[in-house]
């Protein structure tokens, strides 16, 4: 299922350029994949645990590498949530009108170093996937971008190049901190190297740094942010959902997937540095968000502003904050392509995303007016939506560290400044919803189209998925449970 689910969107690209129909083709392989890892998460034993589906192939003995392919809860969800935002992001493609193929296939690509991370347990394949989605991204913008797109496509590209190479010097470290005959790429014979102590305490100082450096500019941890908002800004509205909604998510897992597993005694060293950074992500980036005036713009900083409370429930390492920082992980991906699609819809239609210039299309575009409020109340973090159960676990994880009434802790402390990012954030959606959809109409705006009945049905399916995780969590978290059993660093500074 893991092989199906990692080479469908693989061999659906080749076949757009071997020249299938680029449109169809690329929708049938999306909704193959997402039929394919939803099944995944149904039929995955939480009570059984660790890692299941297991495909090996290998390819040099002397260096210990083999193509492996394993899944988790951890895994599970957000192979689905890749899978199910390539499916609209495809959907909310617009006709294109130069290089039809090459841009399905460069979507395709793109969702495909994702999946093909979140699925690897060997470490250089988990790498090597995460790469595959650079050059898709730099084309997607600099192509069939706006604004000032080449800008854009090259300074995206040489942040998340930078970030790369951190990384890499990290796994590199990582893989020869171990002894000799313990050394391996296969996650699971690190994670077991490194419970038997195979990885001293200043090596674990040492590599987590690298780790949290290089995970962190892929993610935009602050002050490593600024690529985002512009790449987001310029890029088309399906490559904005993708990366956004997906791909930014492979740091995150990677420090729940590597880093906090394998030196948990340098996560506890540089939680401190970690702590400040992500305040600067939620209250300085979240100001920041607050003076933009563009919605493009606006959601760009959004989403690094929100990466901050995914990095607090990292913080805590404890369990309900990790669980909810997974959760969140997912919400926050569904929520921002969501916003990013309708972004992409008004552009399409107005021609401009500058909230000034908006007004009144709740009279036009009721459809539209309603979605667009749903994922605001979706990103804010109301009751009954799956960002709001992710925050209350994250929050309620953060806080309990060090719990003992006698003083307030560093992340309990970093935890009530937090929690005035959810009325900034309230503050910019609902000011953003209302400029765009309320008040006079422009006389230009009066004969706009709704959205068609076909684009109804990615909005009704990535509304439906918040929901059901909102209001059933239970859902995630049951095959969530297994993957963080205990306390990854019971101690904090």
């Amino acid at each position: 299922m893991l092989l199906f689910i990692v080479f469908a969107p693989l061999v659906t690209a080749l076949l757009i350029l071997l020249g299938a129909p680029a449109r169809l083709t690329a929708l049938l392989g999306a909704a193959a994949t997402a039929v394919a890892a939803l099944a995944g998460l149904f039929l995955y034993d939480a009570a059984r645990g660790g890692f299941q589906f297991v495909s090996s192939f290998p390819i040099s003995e002397s260096w210990r590498l083999q193509f492996l392919l394993g899944a988790d809860g951890l895994s599970l969800l957000m192979l689905f949530l890749a899978a199910l935002v390539l499916l609209c992001a495809v959907w909310f493609t617009p006709p294109i009108e130069k290089s039809e193929r090459l841009f399905y296939a460069c979507l395709l690509f793109l969702a495909s170093g994702a999946i093909g991370a979140f699925a690897s347990l060997d470490l250089f394949f988990f790498y090597a996937f995460h790469e595959l989605a650079l050059i898709p991204t730099f084309l997607l913008i600099g192509i069939w971008g706006s604004g000032n797109r080449f800008a854009a496509a090259w300074k995206v590209t040489i942040y998340l190049g930078i970030g790369s190479f951190v990384l890499l010097l990290g796994l590199i470290l990582l893989y020869r901190s171990v002894p000799p005959e313990l050394r391996s790429f296969d996650l699971r014979a690190l994670q077991a190297a490194a419970a038997g102590g195979g990885i001293t305490l200043r090596a674990q100082s040492q590599i987590f740094f690298l780790l949290l450096i290089g995970f962190g500019v892929l993610i935009s941890l602050f002050p490593f942010h600024t690529w985002a908002p512009e790449a987001y800004a310029s890029a088309p509205a399906p490559a904005a959902m993708l990366h956004a909604g997906v791909l930014k998510k492979f740091g995150l897992y990677g420090l729940l997937r590597v880093a906090l597993p394998l030196l948990p005694d340098g996560a506890h060293h540089w939680n401190t540095l970690l702590i400040v950074l992500l305040l600067g992500n939620i209250i300085y980036v979240g100001l920041v968000t607050l003076a933009q005036k563009r919605l493009d713009w606006m959601l760009g900083y959004s989403s690094v502003m929100h990466m901050g409370y995914i990095f607090l429930g990292i913080a805590s390492a404890n369990v309900i904050g990790l669980n909810g920082a997974a959760v969140l992980m997912f919400a926050h991906g569904i929520s921002i392509a969501l916003l990013f699609a309708l972004a992409g819809e008004i552009r399409r239609r107005t021609g401009t995303l500058v909230l000034s210039d908006l007004g009144g299309l709740g009279k036009v575009m009721p459809f539209a007016g309603f979605a667009f409020g749903v994922a605001t109340f979706a990103a804010i973090g109301l009751p009954g939506f799956a960002n709001f159960a992710a925050e209350v676990m994250v929050f309620f994880g953060a806080f309990r560290v060090g719990a003992d009434w006698q003083g307030f802790h560093l992340l309990q402390t970093a935890t009530l400044l937090a929690l005035w990012g959810v009325v900034i954030s309230a503050v910019y959606m609902l000011r953003a919803y209302r400029s765009i959809f309320m008040g006079e109409i422009n006389d230009r705006w009066k004969n706009l189209p709704d959205l068609s009945r076909t684009l109804r049905l990615p909005i009704i399916l990535l509304v439906a998925a918040t929901l059901v995780v909102g209001f059933f969590p239970n859902t995630t978290l049951r095959v969530l449970r297994p993957t963080f059993p205990a306390p990854v660093a019971a101690a904090h500074p």
